[in-house]
């Protein structure tokens, strides 16, 4: 993912800024000292790095996260803090009460790996295996979430470290399965959404959530945010088309559907590009899996396609989704097969931060960074803390974490076997949380 701004839109955020900062320095009796905070961070960095490199090397899937999970509560344990368990899986969340009254703010993490196999070579570099799908494969932290629990079991410590000047609560949500669990068939909560229905936002109420997400495809200590939708809602997209199974040498005797299939691949393509209005919001549909066949002269039954659909907008979610249905049928049926479409069982909301809640918590993240926030683009990618953004205010953003000796724009993607991040970005990390915590519990 790559972010760029323009000069003119640099200026103005920097007027904007000193406007707001001195807005803010009026309307909050409080705000959180950088110095003061920063000198704890670095205290606790030793132990971030050393944390961030022992699940990197020991990463589970999800759904499977119970060493991660086992070394969060022992950290918030000794901490003093009130733990629970199990929740949504192999969630954790504890509770950290200020000497003050107050709201309540929620600090959130995700622990799980990807099934990817690691080509770093770094040293703490994952050997991990383990099954998934019915198979033993590789397992690799490919996308940071071991970098995001390491940053929050920092912040945690920072914030127990002055737990008697905070002005309310802070919550800390240690979460399973982000990126989604092999077996959805059941239907079943996963992720998030089964934390969320297990109550992690109430008892007490959270008022307020905020997370983060490493980049390796943004200037090194640089935040990326944005107001409104920022992250794209995710469908799967399962079609079969079936036909009539015969020879190939003799195809005229059946019904093909792998040319039924490429015919409506290549009709799906006009979805976006001619039958969407992408001017008001971006629309991504790929097919990235087909699968028919076992032999060169058998014209199979039946092919599997398998894709997603990302979009910003509910409205022009349902309209995708109708013509992806509407498309696919109609072409199988003009070589006389047939086309069978669902979606999901799971599927990811939208990702959009607040306008208010942005706004009002820009100022935090440019002192974080030293001015060095940035309004990013819409990212297609999809992320499951729109859940709870769903039931209380939640701003999402992104760390721009290269790592050494690569540029930004050419550092690996998330997901990639080669990703990895510049470990001297967590402390900003930290930084940034605690004082969006701070800040937002001192506001009047």
């Amino acid at each position: 993912m790559q972010f760029k701004t323009t000069f003119a839109t640099h200026r103005l955020r920097s007027f904007m800024l000193c406007a707001l900062i001195a807005l803010g320095a009026s309307a909050h009796a409080q705000l959180a000292d950088v110095v003061s905070i920063t000198s704890r961070v670095n205290a606790v960095q030793p132990k971030m790095l050393a944390w961030r490199r022992d699940i990197h090397q020991h990463p589970e899937l999800s759904g499977q996260e119970q060493r991660t999970a086992k070394l969060v509560a022992d950290h918030l344990r000794k901490l003093g803090f009130s733990v629970k368990t199990g929740v949504g899986g192999h969630g954790v969340v504890a509770v950290l009460r200020g000497g003050k009254p107050g709201k309540v703010v929620a600090l959130r993490a995700d622990m799980d790996a990807l099934p990817v196999a690691e080509a770093t070579g770094l040293p703490f570099a994952s050997h991990t295996r383990a099954p998934y799908m019915g198979k033993e494969t590789p397992v690799m932290h490919a996308c940071g979430h071991d970098g995001h629990t390491a940053i929050l079991m920092g912040v945690a410590e920072v914030l127990a470290g002055m737990k008697d000047q905070i002005p309310g609560t802070v919550k800390f949500i240690f979460q399973p399965a982000e990126e989604g669990v092999p077996d959805e068939t059941s239907g079943a909560a996963w992720g998030a959404r089964a934390m969320v229905a297990e109550g992690v936002l109430e008892n007490p109420k959270v008022d307020a959530v905020f997370g983060l997400h490493i980049s390796p495809n943004m200037p090194m200590g640089s935040l990326g945010y944005r107001s409104g939708p920022m992250m794209a809602g995710a469908d799967t997209v399962h079609i079969t088309i079936t036909g009539e199974q015969t020879h190939g040498a003799a195809p005229w005797t059946g019904v093909d559907p792998i040319v039924a299939a490429a015919q409506v691949i290549t009709g799906l393509q006009t979805i976006v590009s001619r039958q969407l209005n992408i001017s008001t919001e971006p629309v991504v549909l790929t097919i990235a899996s087909i699968h028919g066949g076992n032999r060169e002269n058998i014209v199979p039954e039946s092919v599997e396609m398998l894709g997603t659909l990302r979009t910003f907008d509910e409205d022009m979610r349902a309209e995708a989704k109708q013509r992806i249905t509407t498309t696919a049928q109609k072409i199988a049926e003009s070589s006389g097969a047939k086309a069978a479409v669902r979606f999901g069982p799971a599927a990811y909301s939208v990702t959009v931060n607040p306008p208010d809640l942005s706004d009002a918590m820009l100022p935090t993240l440019q002192r974080a960074s030293g001015g060095k926030a940035m309004s990013i683009p819409k990212i297609s990618a999809s992320e499951d803390f729109s859940e709870y953004q769903k039931v209380a205010p939640g701003l999402f953003y992104i760390l721009g974490a290269p790592p050494k000796g690569k540029a930004h724009s050419e550092a690996p993607a998330n997901h990639s076997p080669l990703f990895d991040f510049d470990e001297d970005a967590m402390p900003l990390g930290a930084l940034s949380l605690s004082l969006l915590a701070l800040d937002y519990l001192s506001a009047r």
